[in-house]
């Protein structure tokens, strides 16, 4: 993430500094390895914010203001995924919300479901899955029916 190995290792120092000073009070944190994860990239990013000036963000983390076309696309394009998870079913639904929307581990999702991290992969797997063929069939059937010669 940080595509230089001193920034790297200084980074892990500095998470391990952490860590060891706040020692005593991980015992409330119910996932620690989910918390290391979380608490390395959050100190990487903000290792690449103070790297240049602040206002400056390397090229790959630049933003292009999507044009108005664009943004009703994408707009429209994610209700319709919002639908279309809306009518997964149950677990497949909880589950993909809890990942790709909350942004939760599979640890974690697996602690709060009482199910098996395999058995989370695979639903969430087989979720994304339907999403996916619901949006390559309607683009098919627009191509097909809507814009035909």
């Amino acid at each position: 993430m940080l595509r230089n190995t001193e920034a790297a290792q200084d980074a892990v120092q500095d998470l391990s500094m952490k860590l060891w000073e706040k020692r005593n009070s991980l015992d409330e944190v119910e996932n620690v390895p989910a918390f290391t994860m979380r608490a390395m990239r959050n100190l990487c990013l903000d290792t690449i914010r103070k790297q240049g000036d602040e206002d400056e963000l390397p090229a790959e983390f630049e933003f292009v203001a999507p044009n108005p076309h664009q943004q009703a696309e994408q707009k429209d394009l994610a209700g319709r995924v919002r639908d279309m998870i809306d009518n997964l079913p149950e677990l497949q639904r909880t589950i993909i919300r809890m990942r790709d929307v909350e942004g939760m581990e599979i640890s974690e999702i697996a602690y709060i479901t009482a199910i098996k991290e395999n058995a989370v992969t695979v639903n969430l797997s087989r979720a994304r899955q339907k999403i996916r063929e619901k949006i390559l069939y309607e683009q098919k059937y627009v191509e097909e029916n809507i814009w035909k010669e």
